[in-house]
């Protein structure tokens, strides 16, 4: 396959871009929404105002210098009359211009407002494939400039380059009618050179600006990264080499941001230099005029006004036209995101999972997160309603996968899962997800009070369930001896609290949330011995009354589960209850040995 040309990266962003604009235009002029439409509409009214009001002035402002001259008296208004209009008139215009700018904000705003609702759905709607293989910090960074990529567009692309294009016209017209086709000649090759050097140096120049966003992100993503993993840092003594990490990164960016700086120094200057030529000489025709008396000063005046008018415009014209293209390319990116395809999704009119008694069957299940490398090769296992059944197994086995598989994280690759026999996919992910608790081994926290993470389990959850469930969870007398009780901030992650707290508080809002099947992955291996039994004994209290499924490292906490299941190189090699599994000799045995033996010797 030939490689990509300029040409062909040019054409692929010119389509990329008309994609973002057809997709931002039903935002702009939304059916069925009348209000929306209508102050469009008035926006564009008090636009085209402003720009008759701005084209006309300048010959108010001839009037007045013609009747101070001498040359053409006013008979109507006179100098004074001629200088007041036109101090109104360029009111006039501010003000229609600022009357536009109201009447759009609410559509600019609720445009902005809808594409951010839109991608933070979609993006807790994608798979946890997705989420594990993209990093926060940059994935935060494409919604923060595409949003701000919509509203820039849309005030710029209305508000700027449509504003721009009219009064170019109508300021040619009225050079043509009111001098002569030279004058019109001259501006419209000024503004064609302009704007052809224009484009084209922006062109490079966006080509920079992307470059240095790269850089931008990958600093973020290293910023965030290292904050999220504080603790880690500090155990390693890697301040120095964290700080050098995103040095190394901000020294990229700094590289990228001198070469815009600089190619914006040269853009300005170029367009400087169009510019200024082109006035200097329109200006000197018009000196010539009134030399030979065809011309008054007063049009010489007018002709200095318009020029000087379409220069305002046009020394923007760079800016705006990269930031539009800067736009189109954020706003393409988050597209991208928005068009992420969801490896997880519900059938057509699937209905909500119905449980009654909670029993969860696994059959034949194959599962792997690469084809080439299967995980799960032909799991089947059943777990009666109100049963406990506890899933061990070294590490790589593929305990924890079936949980993700359980919770449907995942779609299986081959067999099928069924709770109370319904396939899991042939029901509602969020109805699935209210019928599974899951306690994990880490319990992340929302940086907020405690009563805000235990209620985070069902919401609009009482007062009195809240502390219901926190004493269910045997955390409630410490959160009572804590100065600020249940408006206690638990800070980024929960890190204000111990690893026990976390997991009670963790417990406390499964509760409430009240599942009819539990899944407790490996929820009590990171703690202490101590801590572990308290958190055991909370525990076997969540899961009275519940079928629960505990994935477990440490045997001990187990024991007395009803069956205990033993995986090995993604397949079940044993099962049945502690005491038989001993008594058979075979895998389980030596597990369980092992840790024994390792248990005496610290």
């Amino acid at each position: 396959m030939p490689p990509e040309t300029s040409a062909d990266i040019a054409r692929e962003e010119r389509r990329s871009g008309l994609r973002t604009i057809r997709r931002v235009w039903p935002y702009l002029w939304p059916d069925g929404q009348v209000w929306v439409k209508r102050r469009v509409v008035i926006a564009l009214g008090l636009l085209l105002m402003a720009k008759l009001i701005a084209v006309g002035t300048p010959i108010l402002y001839k009037r007045a210098v013609d009747s101070l001259s001498g040359e053409v008296p006013d008979l109507m208004l006179g100098a004074v009359g001629l200088t007041i209009a036109y101090g109104l008139a360029r009111l006039m215009t501010v003000g229609f211009q600022q009357a536009r700018d109201g009447v759009f904000a609410r559509v600019g705003q609720r445009a902005l407002r809808q594409l951010a609702l839109e991608t933070f759905t979609h993006i807790h709607r994608l798979s946890l494939r997705y989420h594990i293989s993209r990093k926060t910090g940059g994935l935060s960074r494409i919604i923060e400039r595409g949003v701000k990529g919509v509203e820039f567009l849309l005030r710029f692309l209305l508000f700027s380059v449509g504003p721009l294009i009219i009064e170019l016209t109508l300021v040619a017209v009225v050079l043509f009618f009111l001098f002569d086709v030279w004058y019109l000649a001259v501006v419209v090759l000024t503004i064609a050179l302009y704007v052809w050097f224009t484009f084209k140096v922006t062109e490079w120049r966006v080509r920079l600006r992307r470059t240095m966003n790269q850089q931008d992100t990958d600093a973020n993503q290293k910023a965030i990264d290292s904050l999220l993993n504080f603790e880690t840092v500090k155990y390693f003594g890697a301040e120095a080499r964290e700080a050098a990490r995103y040095d190394a990164a901000m020294k990229g960016y700094e590289r990228a941001a001198v070469k815009t700086a600089t190619s914006l120094a040269m853009l300005n200057f170029g367009q400087s230099l169009l510019i200024t030529t082109g006035l200097v000489i329109v200006m000197v025709m018009a000196a010539m005029g009134v030399q030979n008396g065809s011309l008054t000063v007063g049009d010489f005046v007018m002709v200095n006004a318009y020029m000087i008018q379409i220069t305002m415009p046009l020394n923007f014209l760079g800016t705006v036209y990269r930031e539009i293209r800067q736009s189109l390319v954020d706003m393409g990116e988050m597209f991208d995101l928005l068009d992420s395809p969801r490896d997880v999704t519900d059938k057509p009119g699937a209905p909500a999972i119905a449980v009654a008694g909670g029993v969860v069957v696994f059959d034949d299940v194959r599962f792997g997160y690469d084809p080439e490398r299967p995980i799960l090769k032909g799991v089947s296992l059943e777990v009666g309603a109100g049963q406990n059944v506890a899933l061990v197994g070294p590490s790589g086995s593929g305990k924890s996968t079936i949980g993700r598989l359980l919770f449907r994280f995942y779609d299986v690759g081959g067999g099928a899962i069924r709770i109370d026999g319904q396939d899991l996919r042939d029901v509602t992910q969020d109805s699935l997800h209210g019928a599974i608790g899951v306690v994990p081994q880490d319990t992340v926290l929302f940086n907020d009070t405690i009563r805000y993470n235990i209620a985070y389990g069902r919401d609009g959850a009482t007062e009195d369930e809240i502390v219901a469930a926190a004493q269910a969870a045997q955390i409630h007398g410490f959160i009572e001896s804590l100065p600020e009780g249940y408006d206690t901030q638990v800070g980024e992650r929960g890190l204000k609290l111990s690893g026990g707290e976390k997991q009670r508080v963790g417990i406390a809002r499964t509760l409430l949330k009240n599942p009819p099947i539990l899944l407790l992955d490996e929820a009590t291996s990171a703690l202490d011995t101590e801590t572990e039994a308290e958190i055991q004994t909370a525990l076997k209290r969540a899961g009275e009354g519940r079928t629960v499924i505990t994935i477990a490292h440490r045997l001990s906490t187990i024991a007395d589960a009803d069956r205990i299941v033993v995986l090995e190189n993604g397949e079940v090699v044993e099962e049945g209850t502690h005491e038989a599994l001993l008594a058979r000799g075979g895998r389980y045995a030596q597990l369980w040995a092992r840790q024994q033996a390792d248990r005496d010797a610290a």
